[in-house]
């Protein structure tokens, strides 16, 4: 293909991509939208990128020549497989959304049409969306929840085609990719009701389709961010029950790490580690981890079995399962650093609290034994070496003279 020669005006200086909507700062600096917008809004920066001077204002001035330019070079260009820039619609003001959402609020009729309009607005950049925030939208869209989720118990059994249940669809839709600050979130949703909007989010993830399900985990895990201890302590034992569900079912690669995060976030307070075993964390992690094979992943299952295994249910439920310790082993050297220190760490706890004749046994079996003697061998943190001797230590009087363990690994076995 014929190399194409690309004006160096044409091209944002943060994405070095061809600008689709480019605006100009007060510093004189040309940027599209879209960049500039997430520079200024979602990062929270005061500075042009280009020059660092602090910004007065952020007064977007759209650069219609440019534009113009741009897209008629890309017309030009069009057989050289260039895609034609179409005029971008201009951000919307406060004045419109709060018509749009007085308009919604006197007329219930129109009340979906609305939000699909605030949908296609929040989908516009970052600008509408900090607008929408301003303007009291995120307010809007909590009460629809709290009004419409749990009517969707009601509504489970008939189908997803009723007007409240795509309404509360949409909020939750436009709620999430809103991607509100923590700092609202806790001034404001958490202070106004929050225990009903947490509800009717469970409600969703209970009743709700796949994406509302997903929407719904995303926001869930964004509010409990924000709470503070009391809140923690008090989520209720559904609540990790649906969780789990919702990792089971593995709606979205999204979800699915959010599920794993907010575990991990809720597991260290309270008795939460006790409901999440109750709500069947333990066998779902585990059968997870037999077929998951991606980094991150691994690390955050580990890391969720590491505090379950803290408490006697967890540590009960890893031994119940067949492939339990096996798996847990297995992962050890073959993940990462981080991965093999967790992994260690669910063996030690079940070696110091749950270590029956049996399950040492077993721990033979499957190779635990060996893969700990490898650890002292290998390259790992010192961390991780000092804990797998400590468990090589403490059983020694079973394992050490096992023919279980291969002889060039039992050289390693700590005396």
């Amino acid at each position: 293909m014929e190399e194409i020669d690309v004006p160096t005006y044409f091209v944002c200086p943060i994405s070095l991509q061809i600008m689709r909507d480019p605006v100009t700062l007060p510093t004189g600096i040309t940027y599209d939208r879209e960049n500039i917008e997430k520079w200024l809004f979602s990062c929270k920066n005061n500075t042009c990128p280009v020059t660092k001077q602090v910004l007065s204002g952020f007064d977007l001035t759209p650069n219609h020549t440019l534009r113009r330019l741009i897209q008629a070079w890309c017309t030009v260009n069009a057989s050289l497989g260039i895609e034609r820039i179409p005029t971008p619609k201009p951000p919307v003001d406060k004045t419109q959304i709060v018509k749009i959402l007085n308009e919604a609020k006197t007329s219930p009729n129109m009340q979906l049409k609305c939000l699909r309009r605030l949908r296609s607005i929040t989908l516009q950049g970052e600008r509408n969306r900090s607008c929408l925030e301003a303007a009291g939208v995120v307010e809007f869209l909590a009460k629809i929840i709290r009004s419409h989720g749990p009517d969707l118990m009601i509504n489970a059994d008939i189908d997803d085609g009723s007007e409240l249940t795509k309404a509360c669809y949409e909020a939750l839709s436009i709620l999430y990719h809103l991607n509100v600050s923590e700092t609202y979130l806790k001034n404001n949703i958490m202070v106004n009701n929050g225990d009903q909007f947490v509800e009717a989010l469970v409600e969703v993830l209970k009743h709700g389709n796949y994406q509302s399900r997903s929407y719904a985990l995303m926001v869930l895990k964004s509010i409990f961010e924000v709470a503070d201890p009391i809140q923690l302590i008090s989520v209720k034992p559904d609540y990790f029950t649906e969780i789990v569900h919702v990792l089971r079912d593995q709606i979205s690669q999204q979800a699915f790490k959010a599920s794993l995060k907010l575990l991990g976030e809720l597991c260290p307070w309270g008795r939460n580690r006790i409901k999440a075993v109750e709500g069947g964390a333990v066998s779902v992690l585990i059968d997870l981890l037999l077929d998951v094979t991606e980094k991150r992943t691994c690390e955050l299952i580990l890391n969720v079995l590491d505090q379950l295994c803290r408490c006697a249910d967890g540590r009960a439920e890893l031994l119940k399962h067949g492939a339990g310790l096996a798996i847990v082993s297995k992962k050890i050297l073959r993940v990462s650093h981080a991965a093999s220190d967790r992994a260690v760490r669910i063996l030690s706890s079940v070696c110091k609290f749950s270590a029956t004749p049996r399950v040492l046994q077993e721990m033979l079996q499957v190779g635990v034994v060996s893969k700990l003697c490898l650890v002292l061998q290998v390259d790992t943190s010192l961390k991780t070496k000092e804990r797998a001797r400590e468990i090589l230590k403490m059983n020694s009087r079973v394992w050490r003279d096992s023919s279980c363990i291969p002889a060039h690994l039992l050289t390693s076995y700590p005396s």
